[in-house]
């Protein structure tokens, strides 16, 4: 069983390395003090030396640490999104209003993350590191301690829109704080004891301009003094103490501070300014361990807002990019590639990795079958991964259960739905290059033969219509297509004609096009959109809506509504994933998917 949990543990950060992961946790879907017992008992102290050493030489970095988790968990959950790098997908967070030129402490988590990778690879998230981070650095200036509940794991994108629209800015009224913690599901004894955070670190003349010109609610003396280092215009990266007297002392000097209309920020006079949080303020600025006490159940309550748990997500290997999309990046296509080998495998004697398996003296294999010569891909990736397996927990996991994940996986960065794969699939010790011919579906076939064939799978035609949505990513050579531009009449003329540009009646056998020519790198539902307006690619695809009441309505359905699609598709997967799996004492772990052992 130990070898078993070890593989799981360390098949995540594999898969990660080269096109990404959201394979099931062995810890199950909730938050826990012990996740990292087993798998990574060093964690807790290694993170605690690295956030002590370097707060004694810089003791900003404290209320750096505490902010980013702060701003982590307010975008969309603690997920350590707000550590992403912009890259080609998306825009990230630390450009947003509330992080640029602001958010610090970047390369700390990156050096903890080296270390704790060092130790123990691919087991902790980054998102974990943040929320253990904030903690030990509130202790270290002073504050208090709490038991930090672990398991979350990484986002694999960020929004800096959904940074500037959740991230409370420093000029909310009381009202709009209220409103913004609410979100997040924090009382208004959590925002004015979290509010307490800002008894230590600086702030940026931009942040509190406003506030020391153009408001009442501020102590003169205060605001002169404040204008004397932060004109009306110039001089916006000036920094001031959010807390005048102790500022890199954790304490309940910034309620006292608010007593005395001597909150830098607009945001922090407002909670004390004759409404509903006064007698919280005045109860904080009395008694330090009251606020000590409610600052660590707010801080609890705060780090489990949405946190990524179990399938979603996934355990970054850098902490500054997601895996998933850099490999994707590299090669878009390969996405579609992984999908079809997990389809094309479990048509042929089940999901049991066949497809895999390179010719030798005893069987001719499936890569030579006609849907799969010169056209099935990912072989590579599959490798890659089996290979760092086969070092960290040899004769473990099983190539067919690889293909599974990578599929989903596939899926998801893809922008497609995610689902929970099964696992415990065993390798099978042969392969058939005319059980290939004879079971996967060819790109010819009518609607008729597409229904046996998926019927000789135990797949309805509800299962049918769903996964030949898969074909909304991907490309396609010519000879899969010819005979539909040149032969069929239930085609778009103009989408016929385009093709046959490029796909001659002979030649050019190679040559490819997209399955899906809008979208063809994103998983979405214009494939059947497609269809609605007589543009499918290959024969097959027209087939499904051709006049027949079995299918034309499910593919109207899925064009109208890409939920719908995504639930589907989801349920046929998993229904698609459990075709005659080997189990138990059948067939074998394969060492090297390319040959049975």
């Amino acid at each position: 069983m130990h070898s078993m949990a070890k593989a799981w543990s360390l098949l995540l950060p594999l898969i990660i390395l080269v096109f990404g992961a959201f394979v099931e946790g062995s810890h199950g879907s909730k938050l826990s003090q012990n996740y990292y017992k087993s798998t990574c008992p060093q964690v807790l102290s290694i993170v605690k030396a690295k956030t002590e050493s370097t707060l004694k030489k810089k003791p900003r970095m404290g209320a750096s640490l505490l902010r980013l988790h702060f701003h982590d968990c307010f975008v969309n959950g603690c997920d350590g999104s707000i550590l992403l790098d912009d890259d080609s997908t998306f825009i990230g967070e630390k450009t947003a209003l509330a992080n640029n030129n602001s958010a610090r402490g970047f390369e700390l988590i990156d050096d903890i993350k080296a270390q704790v990778e060092k130790t123990c690879p691919g087991v902790v998230s980054c998102a974990d590191i943040l929320a253990i981070a904030a903690r030990d650095s509130t202790v270290v200036l002073g504050g208090p301690s709490w038991k930090v509940k672990l398991g979350r794991r990484d986002s694999i994108n960020a929004s800096r829109a959904d940074a500037n629209k959740f991230i409370p800015a420093p000029s909310f009224t009381l009202s709009a704080l209220e409103s913004n913690f609410h979100a997040q599901g924090l009382s208004l004894k959590d925002l004015v004891a979290l509010s307490g955070a800002h008894t230590i670190g600086l702030a940026r003349c931009t942040t509190f301009r406003a506030h020391i010109y153009n408001d009442s609610n501020i102590d003169p003396s205060f605001a002169k003094s404040l204008q004397h280092k932060c004109p009306r215009t110039g001089k916006d990266n000036i920094h001031r103490r959010l807390d005048l007297r102790t500022p890199i002392t954790f304490d309940n000097f910034y309620f006292r501070n608010l007593l005395k209309k001597k909150g830098l920020l607009r945001s922090d006079q407002e909670l004390f300014n004759g409404k509903s949080a006064d007698s919280l303020v005045k109860k904080y600025a009395a008694d330090s361990s009251k606020f000590f006490k409610q600052f660590t159940k707010s801080m609890i309550k705060m780090s489990n807002i949405k946190p990524l748990t179990g399938n979603s997500g996934q355990i970054r290997i850098n902490c500054r990019k997601a895996e998933v999309a850099a490999a994707i990046k590299n090669e878009t296509r390969i996405g579609a590639s992984l999908l079809r080998l997990h389809f094309h495998d479990c048509f042929v004697n089940g999901c049991d990795g066949s497809v895999l398996l390179d010719d030798n003296s005893t069987f001719i294999g499936e890569k030579t079958a006609v849907p799969n010569n010169n056209s099935a891909r990912g072989f590579n990736v599959v490798d890659n991964i089996k290979a760092r397996l086969e070092k960290a927990c040899p004769g473990v996991v099983s190539c067919a259960d690889i293909l599974a994940i990578a599929a989903r996986d596939s899926v998801v960065r893809l922008g497609g739905p995610s689902w929970k794969v099964r696992l415990g699939r065993r390798d099978s010790t042969s392969a058939s290059i005319s059980a290939a011919n004879a079971s996967i579906p060819p790109p010819t076939s009518n609607l008729s033969a597409l229904i046996s064939s998926f019927s000789a799978q135990g797949l309805s035609i509800k299962n049918l219509v769903a996964l030949s949505g898969s074909h909304t990513i991907g490309l396609a050579r010519c000879t899969s297509f010819r005979s539909h531009i040149y032969n069929d009449s239930n085609i778009d003329p103009s989408f016929a004609n385009s093709l046959r540009r490029i796909c001659p009646r002979s030649g050019n056998d190679s040559v490819l096009a997209p399955l899906d020519r809008q979208t063809p790198t994103c998983f979405d539902n214009l494939y059947y959109k497609n269809l609605l307006d007589k543009k499918g690619l290959l024969h097959s695809d027209q087939e499904i809506f051709n006049g027949s009441s079995l299918t034309d309505d499910l593919v109207k359905k899925y064009a109208a509504d890409s939920s719908l699609l995504f639930k589907e598709f989801a349920k046929s997967m998993i229904k698609m994933g459990n075709i005659k799996p080997l189990t138990g004492n059948a067939g074998e772990i394969r060492i090297n998917c390319r040959k049975a052992n």
